[in-house]
């Protein structure tokens, strides 16, 4: 499991719920980006990230896919945590996370993160946060399928990193 307990993190006020969804099926980037651009309330700015589950692991063998288990009701607040923390950090930026469970095969989209902003920046740093803070915290237990047997995904120490860097307090 990704999920560090203990781990504190200097949450930002948050204004508003994010939406966030757990799908068992296959994944639809281009939807979930349609409806995110159908609730667009102004921003000037719309970035959009979608993860795919990898042929091959980290140490280059073959994989078939993945299996993604959660804890119904868990799950859904990790990514709505992360999610809201998000659009409080990035000042008016609204964000979106649609995440798979459950079988997912190599090449077939694991996970679905948008933010809108009414700049740029914003919209590319909350994207950017969401996706680091998800990698490490998500509250998903991840085993990969090669085929020379099956291993459990942990986070990376560059992902821990790449989390770490977001681990100031808010900007004001």
């Amino acid at each position: 499991m990704s999920f560090v307990p203990g781990r504190r993190w200097r949450s930002c006020r948050r204004s508003r719920v994010a939406e966030v969804r757990l799908e068992p099926g296959p994944l639809e980037p281009d939807r979930a980006l349609r409806e995110f651009l159908d609730g667009a309330n102004g921003e000037g700015a719309v970035v959009s990230f979608v993860g795919i589950a990898r042929p091959a692991s980290r140490d280059g063998v073959a994989v078939t896919g993945l299996y993604l288990d959660h804890y119904p009701g868990m799950t859904e607040a990790s990514l709505a945590t992360i999610a809201a923390d998000s659009e409080a950090r990035f000042g008016g930026t609204r964000a979106m996370v649609v995440h798979r469970y459950g079988q997912v095969n190599a090449g077939e989209a694991i996970v679905f993160v948008a933010a809108a902003s009414k700049h740029r920046r914003s919209a590319f740093e909350a994207a950017d946060y969401m996706m680091d803070r998800l990698k490490t915290e998500a509250a998903f237990w991840k085993r990969e399928h090669r085929i020379d047997g099956a291993a459990w995904i942990e986070p990376t120490e560059q992902d821990r990193a790449d989390t770490q860097r977001w681990s100031e307090a808010c900007p004001e």
